[in-house]
């Protein structure tokens, strides 16, 4: 199986970090989550969804939260994503790693494993592996600008 990692430096604590995967403001300000049900405990829920219409929901990722530390740890396991035109891929898991480096800065790293091979899996993963790195440059600009 194959996995998608990135990393970057945020000027902010681990903590908002994390909140910043959990909260249902900061998701919709930061990555265009038009829809989320994120329970925050461990066995709670992690569904987001994006470009919402009267037709349907476009896109959506649904998990279970295995781990959830607010200094700097997320797991989200059971990991499922649905799109209108391809298979329905999973399950994966993602590790939110985030260490403080100093005071005022943080280095996050986001790793999606349980890639497959063929098909809709090697779209889906050179789309992460893309997708990745841009993500994190929005949560970046989106907590340095102080949300």
């Amino acid at each position: 199986m194959r996995s998608v990692q990135a990393q970057i430096e945020i000027k902010t604590s681990p903590l908002r970090i994390i909140q910043a995967f959990l909260d249902a403001e900061d998701l919709r300000r930061w990555w265009g989550v038009a829809r989320s049900l994120v329970q925050q405990k461990p066995g709670g829920m992690w569904v987001l969804a994006w470009e919402v219409t009267s037709s349907g929901m476009k896109y959506v990722t649904s998990g279970i939260i295995e781990t959830v530390h607010a200094d700097g740890y997320l797991k989200i396991t059971h990991l499922v994503y649905l799109h209108p035109q391809k298979h329905i891929l999973g399950p994966m898991e993602m590790e939110i790693n985030v260490q403080a480096i100093d005071a005022n800065t943080s280095l996050l790293r986001v790793e999606q494993s349980g890639y497959l091979f063929g098909g809709d899996w090697d779209w889906y993963y050179e789309a992460a592996a893309q997708g990745f790195p841009h993500s994190l440059n929005l949560l970046k600009t989106y907590l340095e600008k102080g949300s």
